[in-house]
């Protein structure tokens, strides 16, 4: 087996490893070991290899990683817990009244205990939307 099959075999490990890495790091090495068994297969001397070998890792760490950073990553999370019920909206089961510290409001099937955004009474069955959370009572403000 010659050397350029063994710099072959190991960008291809490199390349696996990414699979399970992130940030692209294995996949630039990966390139750049393909980078020197060129250079290994055309005949270079061992230092133009390691010189192909840094280049393979520059050029692709820094022409390639930002494009699979901004394109080969989701980068869009699902909202979940309490951010999952900012904006929702839903139905005043029971009346919102500060001055009697009162008010629950069901969401999705879950009812909630509930005050105003401005300290104001909203009456039941009216629409409002969730503006914030503190601790478990929703802040909900009549939707528009």
């Amino acid at each position: 087996m010659e050397a350029w099959h063994i710099l072959i075999a190991i960008g291809i490990i490199a390349f696996i490893a990414e699979i399970f890495t992130v940030g692209f790091i294995a996949g630039a090495i990966g390139i750049g070991f393909i980078f020197a068994a060129i250079g290994n297969f055309i005949g270079l001397e061992i230092k133009w290899q390691i010189l192909l070998f840094a280049l393979g890792i520059t050029l692709t760490y820094f022409l390639i990683r930002p494009f699979m950073a901004k394109y080969g990553y989701r980068k869009d999370k699902v909202k979940t817990n309490r951010d999952a019920l900012i904006d929702k909206n839903g139905t005043v089961t029971e009346e919102i009244n500060p001055l009697k510290n009162t008010g629950r409001v069901k969401i999705d099937g879950d009812d909630w205990k509930a005050k105003s955004l401005n300290n104001e009474i909203i009456e039941i069955g009216t629409i409002v939307t969730v503006v914030d959370i503190d601790s478990i009572i929703l802040i909900v403000k009549p939707s528009n």
